[in-house]
């Protein structure tokens, strides 16, 4: 891709009109060849791979033993539902605020990410110390405020670690994590599940490897410096005073105390959000398609090892699976998105839009694989793991193309809130899934038949139905994106109009949320 497409942020120092002292606070002098340059920032882009890949690690791990973990700890399905649901979720998206503002406003994202990764870890250590639901709640609550961060802070530091067109494959590397978690959680259920080991020991190793990468990470990566959003560039070329505005966030009154800075940039970022045509609609759209993936994945593991419980190696195929073909597809969508770049920017919707679609279809499939076989086992996964890696291989190309486009539209200096906001909404659009299960499956023995046909109906209904949505949505998004792109948001007043739409927004969202919530304690009491 040469040299061009790898700049890193240290290749030009020239103080940029939203930049201040703060903004650098840790730059470290500029290698000098541009091949160290290179390796420097990929370097970083692994270290920040292994921890989001940590974090991914204990968010499915539960999955793989949910059947042990609920008979270890006399849980009930609705519980399991709060633990993989708004347990986290919730403290998730309140927390994950404040820590973005916090890291960008204080220009201090690695140690921001650094102590909460350490925090996290701890708290998995502590969830393989739990003795009943209370404890084990806690302590995911307790992980739910360290992971608050990493992604945000991830997609934040790698958008600048590596240049324009690259940013979309270090965006990709970044969202492998996802699926080699999965897949070593998978070869991992299947050795303990082989040997009798207790899902304990799967916690407290990965709680204590994170604290080791959590060190490593803050000796080895620093503050890179933040470079232009792609409306500022647009801006810049078409030399229409935009530029100019857009220097102007934040802009704070002279004399101003810290707290009115603080107070200052945050209005100033909330009020360029909302100014935006396409961002809402994208959260939207990527809360369903993340409702899905985080139905799939707390889901599918269990059902599929009961539906094919005389083939024990199911979850090391399962695994191998979606690390091999999830880990494939992410990448290819940055490939892909690099080498169309920049004739056309807008790649990432329709790979996230069409792929979604495409892939329900293998996904009914999978469900419904030993239905399709006459209820046989042996004809039946042989369709199961055909039609899983297409299922895979048609919606993960998304991930890191699209959540890359998203920091590139966002204001430079605070873009890790932007990204907190985005992934917040999401998180309480996507984690209302294992709640809605959770409750649909109360009245059901987790061992018997019953249970089983109707976890298949659940995940045949809301994985398929949440692609679709999401999907239609990310089409209706194109034109609105491409306005954007031509700053059109940029200027002018923000309108009531918007304003009252998303104060809409958001009660309708809180509201969804505490009513799930509210229902799933009174029914787990």
């Amino acid at each position: 891709m040469g040299e061009e497409c790898v700049k890193t942020p240290y290749e030009d120092d020239t103080k940029r009109p939203y930049q201040d002292e703060t903004t650098t606070t840790e730059r470290i002098p500029p290698p000098k060849k541009p091949l160290l340059r290179n390796l420097y920032a990929y370097l970083c882009i692994i270290l920040l791979f292994v921890n989001y890949f940590l974090a991914q690690y204990d968010k499915f791990i539960l999955s793989y033993f949910q059947t042990s973990v609920l008979a270890d700890l006399s849980l009930s399905s609705t519980q399991y539902g709060l633990l993989s649901g708004y347990a986290t979720g919730i403290v998730y998206a309140i927390l994950a605020l404040p820590i973005a503002f916090l890291s960008d406003y204080t220009s201090a994202r690695v140690w921001v990410l650094c102590v909460t990764a350490a925090w996290w870890s701890l708290c998995v250590i502590f969830q393989s110390l739990a003795n009943n639901f209370g404890q084990l709640f806690c302590a995911r609550l307790g992980m739910g405020i360290g992971q608050a961060s990493v992604e945000a802070l991830s997609i934040s530091l790698i958008s600048d670690l590596v240049g324009w067109r690259n940013v979309f494959i270090g965006e990709s590397v970044l969202y492998v994590g996802v699926y080699i978690g999965e897949a070593i959680s998978g070869q991992i259920a299947t050795a303990f599940t082989e040997t009798g080991t207790s899902w304990r020991i799967a916690l407290r190793a990965i709680g204590i490897t994170g604290c080791v990468v959590a060190v490593v990470l803050r000796l080895v990566l620093r503050e890179p410096k933040r470079r232009e959003s792609l409306v500022q560039m647009s801006a810049r070329r078409h030399g229409d005073g935009i530029a100019q505005h857009l220097s102007d966030i934040p802009r704070h009154a002279p004399g101003s105390s810290k707290l009115d800075a603080a107070k200052s940039d945050l209005m100033a970022t909330f009020s360029y959000i909302l100014r935006m045509n396409s961002f809402w609609l994208l959260v939207l759209s990527a809360g369903f398609r993340q409702l899905s993936g985080n139905v799939f994945g707390y889901y599918m593991p269990s059902y599929l090892g009961t539906t094919y419980s005389s083939h024990t190696e199911i979850f090391s195929r399962y695994g191998i699976i979606v690390g091999v073909v999830g880990s494939t597809a992410v990448l290819s969508g940055g490939i892909l998105t690099c080498i169309l770049w920049p004739r056309t920017k807008l790649t990432p919707i329709y790979l996230t839009a069409i792929g979604g679609m495409i892939s329900s279809l293998f996904v009914l499939l999978m469900v419904f694989s030993r239905d399709i076989a006459n209820g046989s086992q042996d004809r039946g996964i042989k369709i199961l793991y055909g039609v899983m890696s297409l299922a895979y291989l048609t919606a993960e190309l998304w991930l890191g193309c699209l959540f890359a486009l998203v920091a590139l539209l966002l204001p430079p200096r605070y873009k890790t809130f932007g990204l907190a906001i985005w992934g917040s909404v999401q998180v309480l659009i996507y984690s209302s899934g294992p709640q809605i299960i959770g409750l649909a499956l109360m009245d059901e023995e987790t061992t018997t038949e019953s249970y089983r046909r109707a976890t298949q109906l659940c995940l045949a209904v809301i994985i398929p139905l949440g692609y679709w949505i999401a999907g239609i949505g990310f089409l209706f998004a194109v034109p609105l994106v491409e306005r954007d792109l031509r700053e059109e948001f940029v200027v002018g007043v923000l309108s009531r109009r918007r304003k009252v739409g998303a104060a809409v927004f958001a009660i309708v969202l809180g509201a969804v949320v505490v009513t799930l919530f509210v229902v799933s304690l009174v029914y787990q009491a």
